[in-house]
């Protein structure tokens, strides 16, 4: 599959959140865990179950940096 994304990070499905309209996904990375709240109806779409590998793929159009 291509796409115009370019940051994608492979990881592993560690928690699925089920609500009535949205979920929560969180994915173990080789950065850390990333959340992605999609779409329940994407959940089940994707057959997206805990121990899955995905791509976390991210969109982002302003990354702020903080100083502890």
């Amino acid at each position: 599959m291509e796409t115009s994304l370019r940051n994608h990070l492979k990881g592993k499905v560690v928690e699925i959140v089920k609500g009535g309209a949205v979920s929560e996904i969180e994915v173990e990375t080789s950065a850390g865990i990333i959340a992605s709240v999609i779409t329940t109806r994407s959940v089940e779409r994707l057959g997206l179950k805990v121990g899955d590998e995905v791509f976390a793929v991210i969109k982002a159009s302003e990354v702020g940096i903080e100083k502890p």
